[in-house]
């Protein structure tokens, strides 16, 4: 499902070309990725894995635009977005990236249907209320849009962020560790919700995670070690994941 050859086909929604990132420790540059080249399908879901301090973190915010590579560049759609300055680049996460995180960072003081719309809002965008309905009751919070956050479980407050995530129709949807505040049962039905919204809605899902199991649920999983891409595996069982986690960097 993805590709680390200099061919990135005009289907995919993220694109990664000669990727290479470090962070300075004192006086010494730290690498985090290393000449990183991948391609990800539109429509796909993918699991990014690896173990700590492998530059999977580093990689959702280079794909993501919250941070610049210091080589290669970062395509999101049709637009280069390493080539972007602030101001632009600020614009374009807004319009064409949502973001799921391990916290919901929900608004308390807004309801469930306020805290969805809120990237519209910050746009000066006006909200399509067929949208904004179709998207609550993807997610499984039909019914549920005058609710505040603190009235929901958490596993509703995710739904809920997620169909924020979703309510600009971005490009792409970046999951850091989406369920790792979760119960397994409640995380299950979070990561259903990912697969559904991808089979549903043709979204583009690239999820950050430590567990094999979550992982078991993407299309295409691409293991980094050391910076630098270790293979992938389609259609995997969590068994599969962690086997071959048990063996990065040795090949």
């Amino acid at each position: 499902m993805y590709s680390n050859a200099a061919e990135f086909p005009g289907s995919a929604a993220l694109q990664l070309q000669g990727i290479s990132k470090s962070y300075r420790s004192g006086s010494t540059a730290v690498p985090a990725l290393r000449d990183v080249s991948l391609a990800v399908p539109a429509g796909t879901f993918t699991a990014v894995m690896g173990p700590s301090g492998s530059g999977k973190s580093t990689l959702l915010q280079c794909a993501a635009g919250l941070d610049s590579p210091d080589s290669g560049k970062v395509l999101l759609g049709n637009t280069e977005i390493s080539r972007l300055r602030s101001s632009a680049l600020t614009r374009f996460r807004r319009d064409h990236v949502g973001f799921v995180f391990q916290s919901y960072n929900l608004l308390p003081q807004l309801t469930v249907a306020a805290n969805t719309t809120l990237p519209l809002l910050l746009a000066g965008r006006e909200t399509d209320h067929e949208w904004l309905d179709y998207v609550l009751e993807a997610v499984g919070l039909a019914g549920l849009g005058e609710r505040k956050p603190q009235e929901l479980s958490g596993g509703q407050q995710q739904r809920a962020a997620i169909a924020r995530a979703l309510i600009t129709r971005p490009d792409v949807v970046f999951a850091d560790e989406p369920t790792g505040a979760l119960d397994s049962g409640t995380a299950r039905q979070v990561l259903d919700l990912l697969r559904h919204t991808v089979s549903a809605l043709n979204q583009t899902v690239v999820m950050v995670t430590h567990d094999p199991i979550a992982a078991s649920h993407a299309d295409s999983v691409i293991f980094l070690a050391d910076g630098q891409l270790d293979g992938s595996l389609g259609n995997a069982s969590s068994r599969d994941v962690a086997d071959r986690m048990a063996y990065l960097g040795e090949r």
